[in-house]
């Protein structure tokens, strides 16, 4: 027997009309259960859009969050901040990479890292670098991820945008190799391990061991957006981690920060974060991360 439809309330007049939103609003959470403010119960299987790792109302998460807002909620990065930096040396161990730069979401992380490879590529003397990235991808909805995007759908009505991407699909070799000896300009890959927008497809482990060599061939950066499927969803902490593979560039969100968005839990030391490599630092020295920690309290 088919549930009773509800009736849909109208949208609010002050809320853009950009998501398509269902018809009900949801009050509170438990776990992996949600209610909404009609008292029904719902198994919350997107978890904020892959965002919610530890669930709702966590007893842990919650009384770190509130022990941390009454101490401080925002001081900028103009000072030293000790729990921020000691995140930072757990990523770095954690991913063999050697230093974080901590931002605000998913986006400007990718975004960081498309500055990170025009910078790379900038220093090398080239003066339009180039980048490639894959149909079927999404890295976000600013004009420069939305053009490093491979989804005509999310991009239509915002032309015109920005160049240097070199588009090819995924788990092809050829059309890498092709692109090294016809595209001179390309300083990175871009691409994220497992594509999670496009329909869950997922570079195969080859792929990904190819593409570590022919960046190193070429003196390119592996740059894998781990945004969404980073962070042990793959049964280890990063998803390229079952390829064996080192990126030299790597943008995190999503799961890392589990839900606590830094406009919103904003303290000295929870930027969400994303970072650099250096132009005299060696191959894979850069590492991205979007975050929001929270004090850290005894177990």
């Amino acid at each position: 027997m088919n549930a009773p439809e509800v009736p849909k309330p109208p949208p609010s007049p002050h809320v853009m009309n950009t998501y398509g939103r269902l018809p009900f609003a949801l009050s509170h959470g438990q776990g992996c259960r949600v209610w909404d403010t009609e008292g029904r119960e719902y198994l919350d299987a997107l978890g904020g859009i892959a965002v919610n790792t530890l669930g709702h109302a966590h007893p842990r998460l919650v009384p770190a969050l509130t022990d941390q807002i009454g101490k401080l909620i925002h001081c900028s990065n103009y000072y030293q901040a000790p729990l921020q930096e000691q995140l930072a040396a757990r990523l770095c161990d954690l991913s063999g990479l050697t230093n974080a730069f901590f931002c605000s979401t998913g986006l400007e992380a990718n975004e960081a890292a498309l500055k990170i490879a025009r910078k790379f590529g900038h220093d090398k003397g080239i003066d339009r670098p180039e980048i490639i990235v894959y149909e079927k991808a999404f890295h976000g909805r600013s004009i420069a991820t939305l053009s490093a995007t491979g989804n005509p759908k999310v991009q239509a009505g915002f032309g015109p945008l920005v160049e240097g991407f070199v588009r090819v699909p995924l788990n092809d070799v050829a059309a890498i190799e092709e692109a090294a000896q016809t595209r001179p300009n390309v300083v990175a890959i871009f691409l994220e391990v497992i594509q999670g927008e496009g329909g869950i497809n997922p570079a195969t482990v080859p792929y990904l061991q190819a593409l570590r060599r022919l960046c190193d061939e070429h003196d390119w950066l592996l740059m894998l957006d781990e945004v969404q499927c980073g962070i042990g969803r793959t049964g280890k902490w990063f998803a390229h981690q079952w390829a064996g593979i080192q990126p030299d560039v790597m943008p995190l969100a999503k799961g890392l920060a589990r839900a606590c968005r830094s406009a919103q839990w904003c303290v000295a030391h929870a930027r969400p974060a994303c970072s650099a490599r250096a132009t005299t630092a060696p191959p894979s020295a850069a590492i991205r991360w979007r975050c929001a920690p929270v004090s850290r309290r005894s177990p």
